[in-house]
Protein backbone atom coordinates (compact mmCIF):
# COMPACT_ATOMS: atom_id res chain seq x y z
CA UNK A 1 0.00 0.00 0.00
CA UNK A 2 1.98 2.57 -1.19
CA UNK A 3 -0.66 5.79 -0.44
CA UNK A 4 -0.45 5.19 3.61
CA UNK A 5 3.49 4.84 3.03
CA UNK A 6 4.74 7.24 0.14
CA UNK A 7 8.83 7.44 1.53
CA UNK A 8 9.19 4.39 3.60
CA UNK A 9 10.78 1.41 2.14
CA UNK A 10 11.02 -1.67 4.25
CA UNK A 11 14.31 -3.77 4.38
CA UNK A 12 15.00 -6.87 5.65
CA UNK A 13 18.19 -7.26 8.28
CA UNK A 14 20.81 -8.63 5.96
CA UNK A 15 21.20 -12.84 6.43
CA UNK A 16 24.59 -13.45 8.11
CA UNK A 17 25.18 -9.61 9.44
CA UNK A 18 25.61 -9.47 13.61
CA UNK A 19 23.94 -7.50 15.50
CA UNK A 20 25.63 -4.19 16.22
CA UNK A 21 26.61 -3.28 20.09
CA UNK A 22 24.87 -0.61 21.22
CA UNK A 23 26.29 1.34 24.02
CA UNK A 24 25.27 4.79 23.76
CA UNK A 25 24.36 7.82 26.91
CA UNK A 26 21.10 8.98 27.30
CA UNK A 27 19.81 12.70 26.79
CA UNK A 28 20.15 12.57 30.42
CA UNK A 29 23.91 11.24 30.46
CA UNK A 30 23.23 7.79 31.60
CA UNK A 31 24.54 5.12 30.16
CA UNK A 32 22.43 2.75 27.79
CA UNK A 33 22.80 -0.41 25.96
CA UNK A 34 20.76 -2.10 23.63
CA UNK A 35 21.79 -5.98 25.90
CA UNK A 36 19.38 -4.36 28.75
CA UNK A 37 16.74 -4.62 26.68
CA UNK A 38 16.46 -7.94 26.09
CA UNK A 39 13.07 -9.42 25.90
CA UNK A 40 11.51 -6.49 24.77
CA UNK A 41 10.93 -5.21 20.87
CA UNK A 42 12.80 -2.62 20.58
CA UNK A 43 12.56 0.87 17.73
CA UNK A 44 15.85 2.60 17.58
CA UNK A 45 14.73 5.75 15.28
CA UNK A 46 17.71 7.48 14.03
CA UNK A 47 17.05 11.19 13.85
CA UNK A 48 17.52 14.90 13.69
CA UNK A 49 16.05 17.99 14.29
CA UNK A 50 16.86 19.51 11.16
CA UNK A 51 15.11 16.42 9.86
CA UNK A 52 11.36 17.57 8.57
CA UNK A 53 10.29 13.62 8.13
CA UNK A 54 11.99 12.98 11.51
CA UNK A 55 9.64 15.60 13.18
CA UNK A 56 6.85 14.04 11.10
CA UNK A 57 6.60 11.14 11.84
CA UNK A 58 8.02 11.10 15.79
CA UNK A 59 4.24 11.81 17.50
CA UNK A 60 3.10 8.35 15.51
CA UNK A 61 6.48 6.65 17.16
CA UNK A 62 4.95 8.15 20.25
CA UNK A 63 1.81 6.60 19.62
CA UNK A 64 2.97 3.24 18.88
CA UNK A 65 4.76 2.76 22.33
CA UNK A 66 2.04 3.78 24.29
CA UNK A 67 -0.47 1.35 22.29
CA UNK A 68 2.08 -1.14 22.59
CA UNK A 69 3.41 -0.95 26.21
CA UNK A 70 1.85 -3.81 27.43
CA UNK A 71 3.57 -5.99 24.98
CA UNK A 72 7.03 -4.39 26.49
CA UNK A 73 7.70 -2.46 22.97
CA UNK A 74 10.05 0.27 23.57
CA UNK A 75 10.67 2.80 21.07
CA UNK A 76 14.24 4.75 21.16
CA UNK A 77 15.09 8.35 19.85
CA UNK A 78 18.34 8.28 18.71
CA UNK A 79 19.69 11.49 17.53
CA UNK A 80 22.49 12.25 15.34
CA UNK A 81 25.83 14.16 15.83
CA UNK A 82 23.36 17.18 17.67
CA UNK A 83 24.76 19.32 20.27
CA UNK A 84 22.57 19.82 23.34
CA UNK A 85 21.50 23.01 22.92
CA UNK A 86 19.97 21.74 19.22
CA UNK A 87 18.06 18.92 20.86
CA UNK A 88 17.02 21.68 23.62
CA UNK A 89 15.67 23.55 20.73
CA UNK A 90 13.89 20.64 19.30
CA UNK A 91 12.31 19.47 22.49
CA UNK A 92 11.18 23.09 23.36
CA UNK A 93 9.46 22.90 20.33
CA UNK A 94 7.85 19.61 19.97
CA UNK A 95 8.19 18.13 23.66
CA UNK A 96 8.29 14.11 23.29
CA UNK A 97 8.00 11.23 25.63
CA UNK A 98 9.85 9.07 23.83
CA UNK A 99 13.37 7.93 25.30
CA UNK A 100 16.52 9.76 23.32
CA UNK A 101 19.77 8.41 23.34
CA UNK A 102 22.90 10.52 21.99
CA UNK A 103 24.98 9.74 18.94
CA UNK A 104 27.33 12.26 19.11
CA UNK A 105 29.96 11.17 16.91
CA UNK A 106 27.59 9.25 14.37
CA UNK A 107 29.39 5.88 15.09
CA UNK A 108 25.86 4.26 16.15
CA UNK A 109 24.13 4.99 12.98
CA UNK A 110 26.99 3.88 11.22
CA UNK A 111 27.17 0.43 12.74
CA UNK A 112 23.05 0.36 12.03
CA UNK A 113 23.25 0.89 8.46
CA UNK A 114 21.19 4.38 9.00
CA UNK A 115 22.35 6.44 6.06
CA UNK A 116 19.44 8.30 5.63
CA UNK A 117 16.76 9.85 8.45
CA UNK A 118 14.93 8.96 9.55
CA UNK A 119 15.81 5.35 9.73
CA UNK A 120 14.07 3.30 12.26
CA UNK A 121 15.70 -0.51 13.06
CA UNK A 122 13.14 -3.01 14.72
CA UNK A 123 14.65 -4.98 16.98
CA UNK A 124 13.20 -8.63 17.86
CA UNK A 125 12.75 -10.12 21.70
CA UNK A 126 15.84 -12.10 20.90
CA UNK A 127 17.77 -8.64 20.37
CA UNK A 128 18.13 -9.39 16.99
CA UNK A 129 17.50 -6.68 14.09
CA UNK A 130 14.30 -8.35 12.09
CA UNK A 131 13.63 -5.09 9.75
CA UNK A 132 14.91 -1.76 9.00
CA UNK A 133 12.64 1.19 7.47
CA UNK A 134 14.19 4.00 5.90
CA UNK A 135 11.69 7.18 5.27
CA UNK A 136 9.21 8.67 6.78
CA UNK A 137 6.38 6.16 8.02
CA UNK A 138 2.43 6.67 9.76
CA UNK A 139 3.55 4.29 12.76
CA UNK A 140 -0.14 4.17 13.55
CA UNK A 141 -1.32 3.08 9.90
CA UNK A 142 -2.38 -0.31 8.42
CA UNK A 143 1.58 -0.71 6.61
CA UNK A 144 3.00 0.17 9.88
CA UNK A 145 1.06 -2.46 11.73
CA UNK A 146 1.36 -5.04 9.21
CA UNK A 147 5.36 -4.70 9.23
CA UNK A 148 5.06 -4.70 13.31
CA UNK A 149 2.85 -7.74 13.51
CA UNK A 150 5.62 -10.07 13.07
CA UNK A 151 7.61 -8.89 16.03
CA UNK A 152 4.64 -7.57 18.31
Amino acid sequence: NTAAAPGAQRRPWPRGLSTPTLQVPTWEGMPWSLASARGQVVLLNFWASWCEPCRSEMPTLELLEQRHEKDKLKVLAVNYRETDAAIRRYLAQWPITLGILRDGDGAAAKAWGARAFPTTVVIGRDGRPAFTVVGELDWTGPVAREWMASVL
